[in-house]
């Protein structure tokens, strides 16, 4: 597979591309990887784009092992490697547990979930389902997250399902030639 999108040479970059890029780099990523590649060909919607996937990874209200849960399963729904592979990385640290990294991985319901890990897996799997969910599955996910979680996992599942299509039809690969489980 051919990187559509390669990353640009610096010399090449404009201005707004330039700012763009030292933004993010400058930033708490403090790195310009993955998705920021093919979206520096639109600056203005990468810096925007960007500022929401700051909030939802270092400023959400959801705890950081639900954030990367989601996040891995948006990662699987649409078989992106690079999201994977950045991600993966952090779930651990945040301390999802690692069975249920494989599971996900491996497309398949983990066995052993937390009670909120439960209502985050329920939630997003009857959203991607259904593209909507039931008043049960609403009821339980804010009764474990909160009105504004709920908003918040919602936006993660839709942040990172468009990082993803970009990136699927940018052919971004994934670091070191990293794969899914």
């Amino acid at each position: 597979m051919t990187d559509r999108l390669p990353p640009l040479p610096d010399a090449h970059l404009t201005p707004a591309q330039r700012d763009a890029k030292a933004e993010i780099i400058n930033g708490p990523r403090g790195t310009f990887e993955g998705p920021f590649i093919p979206l520096l060909r639109s600056p203005d919607l990468m810096n925007r784009l960007e500022k929401v996937g700051e909030y939802l990874r270092f400023g959400s209200v959801l705890p950081p092992t639900i954030r990367e849960l989601a996040i891995l399963m948006v990662a699987r729904a649409y078989h992106q490697q690079t999201e994977w592979a950045i991600h993966h990385p952090i779930a651990l640290k945040t301390g999802l547990n690692p069975d249920t990294i494989i599971a996900i991985g491996q497309g398949r319901r983990p066995p052993e979930l937390s009670a909120s890990e439960q209502a985050a897996w329920d939630f997003l799997t009857e959203l991607e389902a259904s593209r909507t969910v039931s008043t049960p599955t609403f009821a339980a996910a804010a009764e474990h997250f909160s009105e504004q979680g709920v908003i918040d996992l919602t936006t993660i599942a839709g942040y990172y399902a468009t990082l993803a299509m970009i990136m699927n039809i940018a052919q971004t690969p994934p670091p070191a030639g990293e794969r899914l489980p």
